[in-house]
């Protein structure tokens, strides 16, 4: 086995800090079809993956829902919400209709392993975290457009066994990808010098 050739050092790139400077999240409410093909899929999971993860543990795992299975896991939702708020009928369609927003929707999943080493947990949760991320600009570097969620579901005990997460997995996110229908609007961002001390 040869040595792996190894990556360039780094250099000023104009192109990859403008479009770091202009992100921003494209609404799942506002996307349509198409989204990334398989092909375009898999490059988008393989730049989600490439994150810092102290000692190589991989603490995390994705979950893809296209097609009908949107449609599974949103009247699973929706039954859930029903059964838990009966006062609100009027908004159970509104449920089942949460990852139809997208044509593309990839659930990350916090996946801590047990390690003899003693990576803390909060390092590999922040891996997770990470991938959420890079996933949504690899969304957008293909030309999709991208959000990250979460919103209840992500939280619901009933809905996370139906995903088969373990009781140490969380769900980091939900990576909403499809067409951008409108442009995203600039946002107000904090002052800047009220967030940095120096020591």
């Amino acid at each position: 086995m040869t040595d792996p050739k190894p990556f360039p050092l780094p250099s000023k790139n104009s192109e990859i800090l403008n479009f770091l400077k202009s992100r921003r999240s494209n609404l799942a409410k506002m996307m349509e079809g198409p989204g990334p093909d398989a092909e375009t899929l898999d490059d988008i999971l393989s730049v989600a993956a490439r994150v810092p993860d102290h000692r190589k543990l991989a603490p995390w795992r994705f979950i893809i829902f296209e097609g009908a299975a949107r449609e599974r896991i949103g009247a699973h939702i929706g039954r859930v919400f029903a059964a838990q708020n009966p006062d609100l009928p009027d908004r159970v369609e509104f449920e089942t209709q949460r990852f139809m927003r997208a044509p593309t929707v990839v659930g990350v999943i916090s996946s801590p392993v047990e390690c003899p080493r003693g990576t803390p947990e909060w390092e590999q949760r922040l891996s997770s975290a990470i991938c959420c991320y890079n996933m949504c600009l690899a969304g957008q570097a293909h030309g999709f457009g991208a959000q990250w969620l979460t919103e209840w579901y992500a939280y619901d005990p009933e809905i996370l066994v139906e995903l088969g997460l373990s009781e140490t997995e969380r769900v980091a996110g939900f990576i909403y990808i499809g067409t951008a229908v409108t442009p995203s609007l600039p946002r107000a961002r904090p002052e800047l010098k009220t967030k940095i001390d120096r020591y």
